[in-house]
């Protein structure tokens, strides 16, 4: 069920995650469970387009906390965008770097340097992780 305000709509539902062509994120406690109803609240202002094709999106790493996440573009943006399907491919790559390091024992530099420099040419670049680490051996 949906409820319509002039800033905004509120869902109520049991079930979450892609619809139509909307994606809704839950921000929820650690005892939410999918398919327990719930009502939640999304401003007009915080929809924005995804489609396969479009490159609508960038990627922000937060080195201290170890994550990556998807953001919608903002006017008069630099940073580098891709389409949200490409998006999500490069947040599980990204994640797989942040969790394991069995991959850096080739590299001579820092793990936490090196890792650094690959993400961060990972988020802005069309650059395969393969062809970025290959620069960096």
């Amino acid at each position: 069920m949906y409820f319509y305000t002039s800033e905004g709509v509120y869902r109520k539902s049991n079930h979450w995650g892609r619809v139509a062509n909307c994606r809704w994120k839950l921000i929820a406690d650690k005892n939410y469970k999918n398919q327990n109803t719930v009502t939640a609240y999304a401003k007009w202002s915080c929809f924005y387009p995804i489609n396969s094709s479009e490159k609508n999106f960038y990627i922000e790493a937060n080195f201290d906390e170890k994550t990556a996440k998807i953001n919608p573009k903002k006017e008069n943006t630099t940073n580098y965008l891709f389409s949200f399907s490409e998006a999500q491919k490069r947040i599980k790559q990204i994640t797989h770097l942040f969790k394991d390091d069995k991959w850096a024992k080739y590299f001579e530099d820092d793990l936490e340097i090196i890792r650094k420099n690959i993400i961060s040419e990972f988020i802005n670049s069309d650059k395969t992780l393969q062809e970025i680490k290959i620069r960096f051996k």
